[in-house]
C-alpha cells in the first residue's frame, strides 16, 4: 500500500500556523512512509472563498517547501461526484429525503436550547413515504446512521475513542439545491483520491465520526485518522494576534527563515529525546504520527526567534544576501547596484552573527547601501565630537596608506591607538558612526573592508569635514 495523505484547508482567510503545522506533519509522514502528499482545496463555500486566499496557500506551502506530489484538487470542481454518490446511496436505502423545513427544524432547535438540552434530528421522514410528502416543499437527503452500539476509532494520535451511534443522527449529505454537505464531500473526495491516512486537527474529531458512517453506508475502506491537537498561545489561550504572528506569510515577512519554522512546529507536539535542530532530511527519516503528543501545544515566539537565529547563522551566505537585497529594495534612500551587493556579500559573514530575522539582518546591512552624507543616529550622531572629526581625519591618512585587507586595516587601527595613546574602541566608536551613521555594526576592520577604500575614505571625510 502506498501512503497518500493530504493537506485540504479552506480558502477563507490566511494560513494559520496552525494549519501549516497540520501540512507539515501530512508532509513529512509521506515521505517517511515513502509516500505522497496531496493539496486539496475545500472552496465549496462560495460566499467566503476567495482567489487571494487560494494563493496565499499555495504560496504558503511553496515557501516551506512542502512539494505535492499531484496536481492540486479544487473541491468545487467535483460537486456533481458528491451529488451522484449521495443519490446511489438513497438508491440503495442508505439515504432518505426528508421533507422537514428549514423554519420547523429551527423551532425545534430554539426549543431545545429553551429547556437546556442537545438538539438532535429525530429521524422522523427516515421510514416515511414520500408520497406523504407536504406539498411545495424541497426536500435535502439524508444518511440513515446506525442506530445502535457504537463506532470505535483507533486514532493514531488520540489512542481508542468511542462514540455511542445514538449520539450521532442522520445528517444531511445534499441540500435541497442539490449543493453537498462538507463531511459528505470529504469523505468522497478523500475516497476517489485514494488517501490512505487523514492527518488532521483534533476540533474534527466530531467530523471523523460521521464522516465513518459514510464509509460503512458506501462499503468503501476507511483511512487511518490521526487527530493533532491545537496549538495555543503561552498562557494556554487559543492563538490569537495578541499573541503574535498567525499566519503563514506573516512569518515569512517577519524575516524567519522557512526551515526554521517548520524545525520549531515539527518540535511543537512532536520529540525525539533531545534534539531541537532537524533538518528536513533527518526529521523525513525520524517523524512519525504515533510519536505526536496528545495534549496541546504552545507556542513560545522567544524559542522560535533564537531557533531562527540558530538557523541564519548557519545559511548560506549568498542566499541571505539575495534576501536582504530584496528586503532593502522596498526602502527609501538606498543605492542597489552590484556594489553595494558586493558589499553585502562580502560583511554577511560578520552581519548574520546578530540576527535573529531577516528584517533584522537587512536593517544591520542597509548601511553598505546608503549614500553620503550618511544619516545620523542619535547616538552616532553624540559620538561625533570637534575632537573625535580632527581624530579621523588622521586615522584616514593612516589608513590610506593599506592595502585595505583585513589585517592591514587592522594593524593600522592599533599603531594610531597606540601612537596616540588612545584606546582601540576610542578609535573604533566614532569611526564606526562614521562608516555606518549608528554605534552598532561587526567589527570595525571588516566593515571597512566590505566597504571598500574609496567609500570608507568618502564617508570618514563627510562626517569629519
Amino acid at each position: 500500500m502506498t501512503v497518500r495523505t493530504r493537506f485540504a484547508p479552506s480558502p477563507t482567510g490566511p494560513l494559520h500556523i496552525g494549519g501549516v503545522r497540520t501540512a507539515l506533519f501530512n508532509y513529512l509522514y509521506s515521505r517517511h512512509c515513502g509516500g505522497e502528499f496531496l493539496l486539496r482545496i475545500e472552496d465549496t463555500d462560495r460566499e467566503r472563498s476567495t482567489q487571494e486566499a487560494t494563493q496565499g496557500i499555495i504560496d504558503s506551502l511553496d515557501w516551506l517547501g512542502l512539494e505535492r506530489d499531484e496536481p492540486i484538487v479544487f473541491q468545487s470542481t467535483r460537486m456533481d461526484r458528491h451529488a451522484e454518490i449521495a443519490r446511489d446511496l438513497l438508491a440503495a436505502g442508505r439515504a432518505y429525503y426528508c421533507y422537514c423545513t428549514p423554519e420547523e427544524l429551527a423551532k425545534e432547535r430554539e426549543q431545545a436550547r429553551a429547556e437546556g438540552r442537545v438538539w438532535r434530528y429525530d429521524g422522523r421522514w427516515r421510514d416515511r413515504d414520500p408520497s406523504e410528502a407536504p406539498a411545495g416543499v424541497s426536500p435535502v437527503i439524508r444518511l440513515k446512521a446506525d442506530r445502535d452500539g457504537e463506532t470505535v476509532l483507533e486514532d493514531l494520535v488520540q489512542g481508542t475513542v468511542r462514540v455511542a451511534n445514538a449520539e450521532l443522527d442522520d445528517m444531511i449529505i445534499l441540500r435541497a439545491d442539490g449543493t453537498p454537505m462538507y463531511n459528505h464531500s470529504v469523505v468522497v473526495d478523500d475516497h476517489d483520491m485514494a488517501i490512505t491516512h487523514v492527518i488532521r486537527g483534533d476540533d474534527h474529531l466530531t467530523n471523523t465520526f460521521r464522516q465513518i458512517q459514510i464509509y460503512r453506508a458506501m462499503g468503501w475502506e476507511q483511512p487511518r485518522f490521526g487527530h493533532i491537537p491545537l496549538i495555543h498561545g503561552a498562557d494556554g489561550a487559543k492563538l490569537s494576534k495578541r499573541h503574535g504572528a498567525q499566519f503563514a506569510l506573516e512569518f515569512r515577512d517577519s524575516g524567519f527563515l522557512p526551515e526554521a519554522l517548520c524545525n520549531y512546529l515539527l518540535r511543537l507536539g512532536w520529540s525525539h529525546g533531545d534534539l531541537e535542530i532537524v533538518g528536513r532530511e533527518e526529521a523525513i527519516r525520524l517523524f512519525d504520527i504515533a510519536d505526536v503528543n496528545r495534549g496541546a501545544s504552545r507556542m513560545d515566539y522567544a524559542k522560535l526567534l533564537n531557533l531562527n537565529g540558530v538557523y541564519i547563522r548557519g545559511a548560506d551566505d549568498d542566499r541571505l544576501t539575495r534576501d536582504v537585497l530584496e528586503r532593502l529594495a522596498h526602502r527609501p534612500g538606498l543605492s542597489l547596484g552590484s556594489i553595494a551587493a558586493g558589499r553585502i556579500r562580502a560583511l554577511m559573514p560578520a552581519l548574520k552573527e546578530r540576527a535573529k530575522t531577516l528584517v533584522e539582518l537587512a536593517d544591520s546591512a542597509a548601511f553598505l547601501a546608503r549614500v553620503t552624507p550618511l544619516p545620523m543616529e542619535p547616538k552616532a550622531a553624540a559620538a561625533l565630537t570637534a575632537e573625535a572629526r580632527l581624530m579621523l581625519r588622521e586615522v584616514a591618512k593612516a589608513l590610506a596608506e593599506t592595502d585595505f585587507s583585513i589585517p592591514a586595516i587592522d594593524a593600522a587601527l592599533r599603531g594610531f591607538a597606540e601612537r596616540s595613546g588612545l584606546k582601540l574602541g576610542q578609535v573604533a566608536q566614532p569611526l564606526r558612526a562614521a562608516l555606518t551613521g549608528s554605534t552598532v555594526s561587526p567589527g570595525i576592520d571588516a566593515t571597512l573592508a566590505a566597504l571598500g577604500r574609496e567609500e570608507s575614505l568618502a564617508r570618514i571625510e563627510a562626517a569629519s569635514g
